[in-house]
């Protein structure tokens, strides 16, 4: 009877207590969601000058290049020790001689010819001299006078003809000596002792070693960053051409190196719509051990990093590049720290930075919070940080 009644029974009473739950509810208050402002780093906008840099990049040329060649020919008897593939020479030193025993007869020849000459010259005018004296005392035809003035001026004209040969000759006898033309560096000695060489044939190539130069390209509208006469032709003075700043990794060390803007190339490249800039740097004179090693000479074919500089641009807002969003907004929190998007005019984006030229005003607040979900009209509670 208990197996029967007694489940009965406690159905029953869940009956009722569901029937009485239900005729008696609970009422509930409804409360709104308590909302927590997400919190935000913000900067009030500022307006400053900034120093404009132009980056670029290319590698280290020669600003000189010397194909030196002989100018006689001859064999070779003397070089320079220091005439070798990196070796230095001065201005107006001796790279090497040629065999100058010919060119020392034929100045000794020129040297006889002239002396005869001058002789038959120094006769001739003697004669043309006196036969004119003759001649006005009507001792002497018109005839001979005519034929003696003609000698005179024909030996006159061998002396100016020898003396022409033995400047030649002294000239030659020079030649055979050749020098550096300027201070350099030497790239390639092109003959070796006792090689004959002809006239106009390569000895040496010579690199200059005062200056250097670097060939770097620039985008059309980074030149409107630079503070230079844009069509200008031949190269910038030294008041309008613009600081260089050249960075570069040789022998394990980053070294940095000054230089100049000197010149634009007048081409633009139709591919890349680029135009390549010429920068020069003066070598050191000499390595200071005191300066460590920043002070050696700009290495040629070294790859080095440019950075330009640019102009002085006032009343700009710099802003760090990561509060960009949706390329060309900011979130701005109003004075009642709700967050809304805001478009800006951009003049310049960079690696770090991005510099404002319109669309906020002074004393505003910007987000500079790496928020993923925003939306327009959000509480949100700034927190006043620097961008530096």
């Amino acid at each position: 009877m208990k197996r029967i009644f007694l489940p009965i029974f406690i159905l029953g009473g869940c009956v009722v207590v569901a029937f009485y739950m239900l005729r008696t509810p609970t009422t509930v208050d409804v409360v709104a969601p308590e909302i927590i402002p997400v919190a935000v780093r913000v900067e009030a906008v500022e307006l400053s000058s900034v120093q404009l840099t132009v980056e670029s990049q290319g590698k280290v040329q020669a600003a000189q290049i010397a194909n030196l060649s002989a100018p006689v020919a001859g064999p070779v008897a003397w070089i320079s020790s220091t005439m070798e593939a990196g070796g230095f020479v001065a201005k107006g030193q001796e790279l090497l001689r040629l065999e100058t025993s010919d060119f020392e007869t034929m100045r000794a020849r020129s040297q006889a010819t002239m002396q005869q000459a001058k002789a038959e010259s120094d006769h001739a005018a003697r004669e043309f001299e006196r036969m004119r004296e003759l001649a006005e005392e009507k001792l002497a035809s018109q005839s001979q006078l005519q034929d003696s003035q003609r000698l005179a001026e024909v030996t006159r004209a061998r002396l100016a003809d020898a003396q022409a040969n033995y400047n030649q000759a002294e000239l030659d006898l020079e030649r055979a000596t050749i020098t550096s033309p300027f201070d350099a560096v030497i790239q390639s000695r092109d003959v070796e002792l006792g090689q004959y060489v002809n006239r106009a044939q390569s000895v040496a190539v010579l690199y200059g070693a005062n200056e250097v130069e670097v060939r770097v390209p620039l985008a059309i509208r980074q030149l409107g960053y630079l503070d230079i006469p844009l069509g200008l032709r031949g190269e910038l003075s030294e008041q309008e051409a613009p600081d260089v700043t050249l960075k570069g990794l040789y022998g394990g060390e980053e070294l940095m190196w000054h230089g100049k803007l000197v010149r634009i190339e007048a081409q633009i490249d139709p591919n890349s719509n680029t135009v390549q800039t010429i920068i020069r740097v003066q070598q050191p004179k000499a390595v200071d051990t005191k300066a460590q090693v920043r002070s050696i000479p700009l290495p040629i074919g070294l790859f080095v990093e440019a950075d330009i500089t640019g102009k002085m641009i006032d009343d700009i807002i710099s802003l760090p590049r990561s509060v960009i969003r949706n390329n060309n907004q900011v979130l701005v929190v109003d004075a009642e720290n709700k967050m809304y998007f805001r478009d800006v005019d951009i003049y310049r984006l960079e690696e770090d930075r991005v510099l404002i030229a319109g669309g906020l005003l002074p004393g505003e607040l910007i987000c500079a919070s790496p928020i993923q979900a925003v939306v327009n009209g959000m509480s949100v509670q700034p927190i006043k940080e620097s961008f530096i």
